[in-house]
């Protein structure tokens, strides 16, 4: 029996959401965190899972995903918060992927890359 999967990413300052369907919810949270996800995802670095559902039917699932798309933001934190209120990162809680990676804007806040005075970069 085939599995699909509509999830919820985003990135670490929780700014953007970011829906999507696939049959592989491990392999597809992996390619977020790998930047392999070329657009949108990339560019706003959703590499954090915070929903997902499961289905058998993958029209059920595309349909889902169109239905979400269209909710308001609140609605769709509505759903976050109720399945997942602390918003933790379920890749590592369900998934058992690591910790989401820094992003490169990410590491030259904190100094390490690309600062002069740490001597990286």
């Amino acid at each position: 029996m085939s599995e699909y999967f509509v999830y919820m990413m985003t990135n670490k300052g929780r700014t953007t959401l970011y829906i999507g369907v696939t049959n592989s919810l491990v392999r597809r949270v992996s390619e977020h965190r790998r930047g392999e996800t070329p657009g949108f995802s990339t560019r706003y670095n959703t590499n954090r899972l915070v929903c997902y559902e499961r289905f058998n039917d993958v029209r059920d699932a595309i349909a889902r995903e169109k239905q979400l798309k269209g909710w308001s933001r609140s609605k769709k934190e509505a759903l976050i918060n109720a399945m997942n209120p602390q918003w933790t990162d379920m890749a590592v809680v369900v998934l058992g992927l690591g910790e989401a990676p820094s992003t490169q804007w990410e590491e030259r806040r904190r100094g390490s890359v690309g600062d002069p005075s740490t001597g990286s970069g």
